[in-house]
């Protein structure tokens, strides 16, 4: 049997990452659910579900991957000064399902999404579990960017983010690795290679590093507290205009 292999919905187990396609790349399984531990047990191996509204639950996990260190994202001189101009105040889990209807929003000439009403049922529960958390940014009281993603033990994987306002989504991106370089975090998974992620430090690691890399720093204890904005680091960073993280406080 070749990938892609037909999940059995009485378990939740996944072939080995090794065996997925390489055309299209990293497709690895077909269907299954949107379960909390099916999802959970995906992330832990790095496979990640995308499908579009009229296909099956599509499972992937492309080679290379696509990751960002926290302490290694870059802030080009336009986006230090936007932080220094301190335009918005970041929030963490005081609006979950906005940004994720926010992210699955038609953009320019798209139609459709692939943030399905499945896909964002699935995530709100990781989110009540304590697995999901999104990081916001927010400009007079209106919600202007953001991003969600999964966490498991100390690595973040990143789904989606939106922007309303020039430089809305790279704040909240850089405000996340802030905190998440102080809490040691390894990791951003960010799946698969953009222009713009790219250009703010996410490098291409070979798929068997990733795997590697999250035996190492993922486990699926989770707190199920939300969330909270350390409101010293967030000054340091508007001061400074970069991630410093020999903290001054």
């Amino acid at each position: 049997m070749t990938a892609p292999y037909w999940l059995n919905l009485d378990e939740n187990n996944f072939p080995s990452v090794e065996l997925a396609l390489q055309e299209p790349d990293g497709l690895l399984a077909v269907g299954g659910d949107l379960s909390v531990d099916r999802l959970l047990n995906a992330y832990r191996h790095g496979i990640f579900p995308w499908y579009s509204e009229d296909q099956p639950i599509l499972w992937w996990s492309p080679d290379p991957r696509l990751v960002l260190y926290p302490s290694e994202v870059k802030i080009n001189r336009s986006l230090a000064k936007s932080l220094r101009k301190n335009l918005f105040s970041i929030r963490f889990d005081s609006a979950f399902m906005d940004v994720i209807q926010a992210c699955a929003a038609p953009r320019g000439d798209e139609e459709g999404t692939w943030i399905t009403d499945e896909m964002q049922q699935a995530y709100l529960r990781l989110h009540e579990a304590g697995y999901a958390h999104s990081i916001e940014c927010w400009q007079n009281d209106k919600l202007v960017g953001g991003l969600y993603g999964i966490v498991l033990g100390k690595v973040f994987f990143g789904e989606s983010m939106f922007s309303r306002v020039a430089d809305a989504s790279k704040i909240a991106l850089v405000s996340l690795c802030a905190h998440l370089a102080k809490w040691d975090f390894s990791m951003i998974d960010c799946q698969v290679d953009t222009g713009h992620l790219i250009n703010m430090g996410a490098v291409s690691i070979p798929r068997r590093d990733f795997v590697q890399q999250l035996d190492r720093h993922t486990d699926l204890l989770a707190s199920q507290e939300k969330w909270s904005v350390d409101k010293s680091l967030l000054k340091q960073l508007v001061r400074h205009g970069k991630i410093n993280l020999d903290d001054e406080n």
